[in-house]
């Protein structure tokens, strides 16, 4: 049967669209986790602290649909990619489920008993359920930048030969420290939005200012990594874009400082990370001056540019091997085939409007600020 699009222009467009989804899942569930991970810092009472609850506790468990919606795609589009970085970040991903399983016992049973100490218990556990996964997901693309120690036999199986404490270097913390601070100016943005003006507000923008020039600061250090570290892998130039996914045949190799080369290719590129930059000193103005609009778009303008970055930089990369960059994982050789690809495609060009359709019509509904008098009058809130 002869489809509508090519198997190229195809498997760019399910990149792309796994692209989408990460950001889209950085910029709702983003917030709730950099609100939670501010939790104890911003409230120091318990009113207040329910205060900060409340301002996500409409919202969250929709925003964390983005999470599994990019892990499907994944799953679908890229079942190699799949396979490979879920059993290879094993350890990893079970750290980053334990601790959002605490997100929705926190937000459920914090309030159930008055005492303060069983509060204060929850009130941290909601903190871990939002710092952890800020900074493993930092830190797992920390290591996808610089290879993962991983390869495939003739049978396809992967191997994966690294180790937990591996995941962890200089690099992939500074990686994982980006990723906390650009997601607590994101949550610090969202409270001055919806907690009412106070206290809470108060020290939401004198931290966000903070988290926001952290991230100036470390964006700029990875940056300074990539060139001078020597990270990138390159493909050969006659790699197959039309041809079957074969995964054992990626004509891939370790080129250091490759993971710039796409900036001179396509300048239009650039974009991404002046987004990043440009957005996170957008963030801080915002925050100090008062601007709550430009405050949270600032902050949802870096998440989407460094998030892109990292895309960007790498394509078509998904998954390069350190320890065998013929095992490496890319756009052309590990998606799914033409006609999952086109299908799934139709799929996502009806739903997906509808998706976000619904969404933008619940924020409508929730919308407003969340004060420390409603807290006292309404039975809903947590």
């Amino acid at each position: 049967m002869e489809l509508l699009l090519d198997y190229p222009t195809l498997r760019v467009i399910w990149w792309a669209l796994m692209g989408v989804l990460l950001i889209g899942f950085a910029l709702t569930d983003g917030f709730d986790l950099g609100v939670a991970a501010l939790l104890p810092f911003v409230g120091r009472n318990d009113a207040e602290r329910r205060q900060v609850i409340n301002t996500i506790g409409a919202t969250w468990e929709g925003n964390q649909v983005w999470f599994i919606l990019g892990g499907g795609a994944i799953f679908a589009a890229w079942p190699m990619v799949y396979a490979v970085s879920f059993s290879g970040f094993y350890l990893a991903m079970f750290l980053v489920l334990s601790a959002l399983i605490l997100r929705p016992v926190g937000f459920k049973y914090r309030s159930k008993r008055p005492d303060p100490r069983w509060r204060a218990f929850w009130d941290w556990g909601l903190f871990v359920g939002g710092f952890v996964p800020a900074l493993v997901f930092g830190v797992a693309v920390g290591n996808v930048l610089q290879g993962v120690p991983f390869r495939l036999d003739s049978d396809l199986r992967s191997f994966y030969e690294g180790s937990f404490l591996g995941l962890f270097t200089p690099f992939t913390l500074v990686c994982g420290l980006l990723s906390v601070t650009m997601l607590l100016t994101h949550g610090a943005a969202w409270l001055t939005i919806k907690a009412d003006h106070g206290p809470v507000r108060d020290r939401a923008r004198t931290i966000g200012s903070v988290t926001a020039l952290a991230s100036l600061a470390l964006f700029a250090v990875g940056f300074a990594f990539v060139r001078f570290g020597g990270l990138g892998f390159s493909l050969d130039a006659g790699a197959d874009i039309a041809g079957p996914s074969n995964p054992l045949r990626s004509g891939a190799f370790a080129a250091p400082g490759a993971w710039l080369d796409n900036y001179s290719l396509y300048p239009w590129m650039i974009a991404a990370p002046v987004l990043g930059f440009l957005g996170s000193a957008l963030a801080f103005l915002g925050i100090r001056m008062g601007r709550e609009p430009l405050a949270f778009g600032g902050s949802s303008m870096a998440a989407l540019g460094i998030i892109a970055t990292v895309g960007l930089s790498m394509f078509p990369f998904i998954l390069p091997s350190s320890i065998d960059p013929r095992s490496s994982l890319t756009v052309w050789n590990s998606s799914s085939s033409h006609l999952t690809l086109f299908v799934m495609l139709v799929v996502t060009v009806i739903f997906l409007p509808i998706v976000l359709a619904y969404t933008a019509w619940v924020f409508k509904v929730l919308w407003g600020r969340v004060t420390l008098d409603s807290l006292r009058t309404n039975p809903d809130l947590y």
